[in-house]
């Protein structure tokens, strides 16, 4: 089931093991690109101007000790930024609470403690590979994308190490617009099998949520089931399983 569904929109279906489903919109690398820009803006603004308040307090303490509460500083910032919003009430860092993102375990419950650390510390392998050499080589994320890209999920190696997924935090209420049923029931001209039958209710189900173009998009994948393409593939879908509903 979980399979079908994926393929009619962006839902990941996830069924548990005490038999109940949830459903998660998961949010892209793209989007996911822009949160971590954002708080990567947000976390130098604020070194840059505490760091400036401690050199400047570096004449009364010491520039030992300021430079030392620098690289405190820093450490925090750099690793614990993401850990301390993640683990807490928002979920989300930020960056990501600005584009409406929100990091959960794929069960769908809020993550623990020790899997936002996890997925924060391996941060540095997501960052892989590195432009130049050192501590000061600039991350690329080329490890994130190509794992991202891969994943059903969008996992990161983070991701998957933790048991957690990126999810848009507020999805709009999907409106309550039945779509009409068609004029008359139509045989399909060969057997089904059980998750095309699945897929065809679930096309006929969510039908009134789509705009037209979307609707005549998705029954074109099933042009050679229903012979058509256009209006009326989605007419001939619709007819299909207007019929495999009456016979429930």
């Amino acid at each position: 089931m979980e399979e079908t569904r994926t393929r009619i929109d962006t839902l990941q279906a996830i069924e548990l093991a005490e038999g109940v489903e949830v459903r998660l919109r998961i949010a892209g690398p793209l989007l996911r690109g822009g949160a971590l820009a954002l708080d990567l803006v947000i976390q130098w603004a604020f070194l840059l101007v505490v760091a400036f308040i401690l050199m400047i307090s570096g004449m009364i303490v010491g520039w030992e000790t300021s430079g030392g509460l620098i690289s405190l500083l820093w450490f925090f910032v750099w690793w614990w930024y993401p850990v301390f919003f993640e683990a807490g009430k928002w979920g989300a860092t930020p960056g990501k609470k600005i584009l409406g993102l929100r990091v959960v375990q794929t069960s769908g419950g809020p993550i623990t403690m020790g899997q936002s650390i996890l997925r924060n510390f391996l941060r540095y392998a997501d960052g892989m590979p590195f432009l130049g050499m050192g501590i000061m080589g600039v991350p690329t994320f080329g490890f994130a994308l190509a794992t991202c890209v891969a994943t059903r999920r969008f996992q990161r190696l983070g991701d998957l190490a933790a048991g957690t997924v990126v999810i848009y935090d507020k999805t709009p209420p999907e409106p309550v617009v039945p779509s009409p049923p068609p004029i008359e029931a139509a045989t399909p001209a060969v057997a089904l099998r059980p998750e095309e039958v699945l897929a065809l209710s679930a096309f006929r189900d969510r039908a009134g949520l789509w705009s037209e173009g979307r609707r005549e998009e998705i029954a074109d994948h099933a042009s050679e089931l229903s012979g058509s393409d256009g209006p009326a593939g989605v007419s001939r879908i619709m007819a299909m399983a207007h019929w495999l509903q009456e016979r429930r």
